[in-house]
C-alpha cells in the first residue's frame, strides 16, 4: 500500500489528534496518488492561503490535509453551507461560518482571534467563489498585516497531485501589490477546473 509523502511539522505549531479520521484521510490521498511537499514555518501563528479554488473537490482535499498532518486549524466558509446536517461537523472541526456583506467585521474578529491566542492558524480561500475570477479579496492580506503574521501559500495542483506548502510571506507594503505578487505563486498550478482559472 502507497504511504503518504508529507512534511514534518514543527512542534511549536497547534495540532489535534484525529485518531481513525487520520489514517482514513493518509490512506486515501496516498491510493489517489497525492502528496503532501514543502515546509510549514517555525512560527505557532500563521494564515494559510488556499489556491486555486474552482471545484467543491477543493474543500474536501483541503480538510484531508488537515486530517492527514493532525492540523488544528480555523478555516472561513461561507455561511450558507453552515447548515443541517453538516453544521455541527464543519464548527467542530474548526470551521467559521462567513456572510460576504460583513467581511469588514471578519477582519477584526480574526485579528483578534490572532491577538488572543497563543497557536492559532486560519486557512481561507482568497478567491472567495469557485467560479471564474480574477479578482481575489484581500481580507486576509489585511488580517495578516494587522495580526503581523506570515502567509502560507498552499496550492492544490489535481496534475501533478501534489499539495505544497510554499514559503512564508510577510505582509508589510501596500495591500494591492502585495496580491499582485502573491497570486503569481500559484501561477504554474494546474487547479481542478482549469478554465474556471
Amino acid at each position: 500500500m502507497n504511504k503518504l509523502t508529507t512534511p514534518t511539522l514543527p512542534e511549536c505549531i497547534a495540532t489535534r489528534d484525529y485518531g481513525l479520521l487520520r489514517r482514513f484521510a493518509s490512506q486515501a490521498m496516498a491510493s489517489c496518488g497525492w502528496k503532501i511537499t514543502g515546509e510549514l514555518p517555525q512560527q505557532p501563528k500563521f494564515i494559510i492561503a488556499v489556491a486555486p479554488h474552482t471545484s467543491n473537490w477543493d474543500f474536501f482535499v483541503g480538510i484531508a490535509v488537515m486530517f492527514s498532518l493532525n492540523l488544528k486549524l480555523s478555516f472561513l466558509a461561507k455561511g450558507s453551507i453552515f447548515r443541517w446536517p453538516i453544521k455541527s461537523f464543519l464548527t467542530a472541526i474548526g470551521g467559521i461560518g462567513v456572510e460576504r456583506n460583513h467581511s469588514h467585521g471578519v477582519v477584526g474578529q480574526i485579528v483578534e482571534e490572532f491577538k488572543s491566542n497563543e497557536q492559532f492558524i486560519l486557512a481561507i480561500a482568497p478567491e472567495g467563489t469557485r467560479s471564474k475570477t480574477t479578482e481575489w479579496r484581500t481580507g486576509f492580506l489585511h488580517i495578516a498585516k494587522k495580526a503581523n503574521v506570515p502567509v502560507i501559500p498552499l496550492s492544490f495542483d489535481f496534475i501533478k497531485k501534489e499539495v505544497r506548502f510554499h514559503p512564508a510571506v510577510v505582509i508589510t507594503g501596500d495591500i494591492n501589490q502585495e496580491l499582485v505578487e502573491f497570486k503569481q505563486v500559484f501561477a504554474d498550478v494546474c487547479a481542478k477546473n482549469p478554465q474556471a482559472v
